[in-house]
């Protein structure tokens, strides 16, 4: 009786590895797999920027619209290209300054730019400066929804523009106002050349690995997850 017990409670073998057959790469699957992934990552670096800072301007524009946050040699190409153009008005964006504004006297980005575009020799008539509303997030979204509102009250007939952005925030902003002026209004798009970094070697200076990260990955969340960005 006592046998047949003890063989009845067999105690089931635990087993921690089993052997399964698995395909894997060849030293020339591995050899070509790897000379792609470092093409395709050369191909990224190489490209990303001029991706980021397009430029697709539309020829004789009736407006050029200008995000008044870039610097003061931006501004200054900016000028430059009102000069040689066919433009009518130039029209400033920005919100709040966080410094400095008790100082200089003027509340928003835009009403800087416009004041800068006034001491560089461009006739007051010719700028209107366009402020956008103080928020924390979606400020780019928030500009060209009050230049919407700023047209839509308006008195100007505007039917296409050149928006004026900075380097590789560009694409962003063209995505942006694009969603919110067209078709109605033609959005073309001009970006300014940043002198902080070689755009053409933006990977050996921190400045550019830092500003091409951080837009490359403000692009996709406007693009793909919430384009008020």
């Amino acid at each position: 009786m006592q046998r047949k017990s003890r063989q009845r409670l067999k105690i089931p073998k635990i087993r921690l590895i089993k052997r399964q057959q698995i395909w894997t790469l060849t030293v020339q699957g591995w050899v070509i797999f790897i000379a792609t992934a470092a093409y395709l990552i050369l191909l990224t670096i190489t490209h990303v920027h001029p991706f980021l800072a397009v430029n697709s301007p539309i020829k004789a524009a009736d407006a050029l619209i200008v995000e008044g946050w870039i610097p003061d040699y931006g501004i200054q190409e900016a000028l430059t290209e009102f000069n040689s153009g066919s433009y009518r008005l130039v029209l400033t964006t920005g919100g709040s300054i966080e410094r400095g504004g008790y100082l200089t006297g003027y509340k928003n980005f835009a009403e800087v730019s416009a004041a800068t575009f006034k001491k560089l020799g461009l006739a007051p008539e010719k700028v209107v400066a366009v402020p956008t509303p103080s928020v924390t997030k979606d400020r780019s979204y928030a500009s060209a929804a009050e230049f919407q509102r700023w047209l839509s009250k308006s008195n100007i007939n505007i039917k296409s523009i050149n928006l004026f952005s900075w380097d590789v925030h560009s694409r962003r902003s063209w995505l942006l106002f694009k969603q919110i002026l067209a078709p109605q209004i033609k959005v073309g798009i001009i970006a300014g050349k940043n002198q902080g970094y070689d755009s053409t070697k933006w990977w050996v200076s921190s400045e550019g690995v830092r500003t091409i990260m951080s837009e490359t990955i403000a692009y996709i969340y406007a693009r793909f997850l919430n384009w008020k960005a």
